[in-house]
């Protein structure tokens, strides 16, 4: 007699697809892999030139603290500055404008922070406040006060008597 073979019942098993087996037991899959090498290419640049951009403006911040400069030969503006006065900021962007018109070289634009001891001792010196320019001569002597909010026509006047006259840009 031969013999049966008996049919058993199989039950079937989802099968799990080959892309979310490998994304839950080997990490990410090519697609995310891909897409996270997209974001990055991307990122990175933006986030070397913010980078950059920071260092530059806190060197130059650091370079404008130094009060020491002032007799070193070179004709100095120095502006009395308070960080929370809405005033000083805008001294100090026109005093930048006006300044643009001239060499780096020939003259030192420096700021007197009034929350630094440095600041606040030169403004007791000189006996002034904020929104206030100091103009020193190459010696170190202060030459002229400039305070308050000044239009770009008179600054551009005051800086060319104590600079000089601006190369042609």
């Amino acid at each position: 007699m031969k013999k049966r073979k008996s049919k058993r019942s199989k039950t079937k098993q989802p099968v799990q697809s080959t892309q979310t087996a490998q994304s839950s037991n080997h990490g990410p899959n090519r697609r995310q892999m891909l897409r996270w090498l997209r974001n990055g290419v991307v990122a990175l640049p933006i986030l070397g030139g913010a980078g950059y951009f920071s260092i530059q403006s806190v060197e130059a911040t650091i370079c404008e603290a130094d009060l020491t400069k002032i007799g070193r030969g070179t004709p100095s503006i120095v502006q009395i500055h308070d960080p929370n006065c809405q005033l000083c900021a805008t001294l100090q962007r026109q005093s930048r404008r006006a300044l643009r018109a001239f060499e780096d070289d020939s003259y030192e634009f420096l700021v007197a922070n009034l929350n630094t001891t440095e600041g606040r001792t030169l403004a007791a010196v000189h006996r002034v406040s904020h929104v206030t320019l100091l103009l020193f001569n190459g010696d170190g002597q202060m030459v002229r006060i400039v305070r308050g909010p000044t239009d770009m026509d008179t600054l551009d006047r005051v800086f060319r008597s104590h600079i000089g006259n601006p190369e042609e840009v």
